[in-house]
């Protein structure tokens, strides 16, 4: 033991100055290209992003509880992913009150669990191009919670923006005013260039505002799979250029002749410079007579429904044979009167081109404006009435003189014209 060589004191202290300072440079390196007020976590720089070289800033998982980072991104940001924290709540001015991030087009603040975004949150986005919130636990009705989570104008400084993905963004179990609220915003935000909307995994049982997207004329792309829609209860055919409506894994048993109607309506539209593209995947449709509508529909719609060879529907438990079958391979030999009726219903609609007939839906809002408007012209006219009422004795007094003048004038009129000779001829 005593020819082992001492370790000296001196040197030990130098090993560990050196691995400190190696260890701050690499924390430094890690975080300078962002600045100083952003964690370790984050990084920033240029990265290959859809096939193209582009200035990322990327704090995804970094154990953030507030955005308050975001407001001394580099300029030069083309892209934001700040996913994986915990917000619950956006504030205002997320980006800051006086920054311009010029080059910034695509903002990514999926799982975050952000529950409320406020009317100002996000400012200084002029040129963002997609947005994308999906798995968060939005609320935006005006009654959860007895708090006031509607914005209309979440949006609204997204002028530029294309693409608004929202899949499982918003709260389980959302207010059954969800596609109200939606449509309030969408109008109010004014997406005039929106083109793909995402709205899958959100639990959608149906939409009470059946005009919930008609504000947002340039809408190329309606994702709604992985929902619980049984029909097509929304206004398609208000969006003229619309390509692509996605309406996989729903829960519809059959199409109602009323919506493949519609379809056809969209289609058939003389302006239209697109074919109409619908997925009806992995719905769980029934092998019955209701399906035959649709089988016949499937071979004579000039609209295209994707991989219709393959579109399945399910038997019964007391059916022979329980496997499902390809709903294009069916004998419906036994639906001729279900699949008759159904084919008088499509042809009487185009001919007589419906969409122009059809009584504009109210949506609920507008609904409240009328019954409030027709409440104060009843008040109205119940004052005015009072009014005459108290000031009848004024109203008589003023009005007896005149009267009194038209009299006098009849009688003078009558008078002289009995005065007057009779002339023979």
């Amino acid at each position: 033991m005593a020819n082992e060589p001492q370790v000296q004191p001196q040197m030990l202290l130098v090993a560990l100055l050196a691995i400190s300072a190696a260890l701050s440079l690499g924390s430094a390196e890690s975080s300078s290209s962002c600045g100083p007020n952003f964690p370790v976590a984050c990084s920033c720089g240029n990265e290959m992003y859809e096939k193209t070289v582009q200035f990322i800033v990327n704090c995804t998982n970094a154990g953030l509880r507030n955005t308050s980072v975001l407001e001394y991104m580099p300029e030069q940001v083309e892209i934001l992913i700040f996913t994986g924290n915990y917000i619950t709540e956006l504030p205002w001015n997320v980006f800051g009150s006086i920054n311009d991030y010029k080059q910034l087009k695509i903002v990514d603040m999926s799982s975050n669990h952000i529950r409320e975004i406020r009317g100002k949150s996000y400012h200084h986005v002029p040129h963002v191009e997609r947005l994308i919130l999906n798995h968060n636990n939005l609320s935006i009705s005006r009654f959860d919670d007895e708090v006031n989570h509607h914005h209309p104008r979440v949006f609204s400084n997204f002028v530029n923006l294309q693409s608004l993905h929202l899949t499982d963004a918003f709260e389980d179990h959302s207010s059954p005013q969800l596609s109200e609220d939606l449509h309030d915003i969408f109008v109010n935000s004014q997406l005039v260039k929106l083109q793909k909307l995402h709205l899958e995994q959100n639990e959608i049982t149906h939409f009470k505002d059946r005009n919930v997207f008609c504000d947002l004329p340039a809408l190329l792309d309606l994702h709604l799979g992985d929902n619980l829609l049984k029909d097509i209860n929304f206004e398609v055919r208000c969006l003229n250029n619309l390509r692509f409506l996605d309406l996989e894994r729903n829960k519809f048993e059959f199409v109602k002749p009323s919506d493949m109607r519609l379809l056809n309506q969209l289609q058939e539209r003389e302006n239209r410079t697109v074919n109409l593209v619908v997925d009806f995947n992995l719905n769980p449709f029934v092998c019955d007579c209701k399906i035959s509508p649709f089988r016949t529909w499937l071979q004579a719609t000039r609209v295209q429904v994707r991989n219709q060879d393959s579109l399945m529907c399910f038997h019964g438990l007391q059916h022979v044979d329980p496997a499902p079958a390809h709903i294009l391979q069916l004998d419906m030999s036994e639906c001729a009167a279900a699949m008759e009726a159904a084919a008088s219903f499509l042809n009487i609609a185009e001919d007589e081109q419906l969409y122009g007939q059809l009584q504009p839906h109210i949506s609920g809002h507008t609904a409240t404006l009328i019954f409030l408007l027709i409440v104060l012209s009843m008040i109205l006219l119940g004052l005015l009435v009072a009014l005459v009422y108290v000031s009848r004795d004024k109203l008589k007094f003023m009005m007896t003189p005149v009267f009194d003048n038209v009299a006098k004038k009849v009688q003078y009129t009558s008078i002289k014209d009995e005065d007057c000779p009779e002339v023979h001829v």
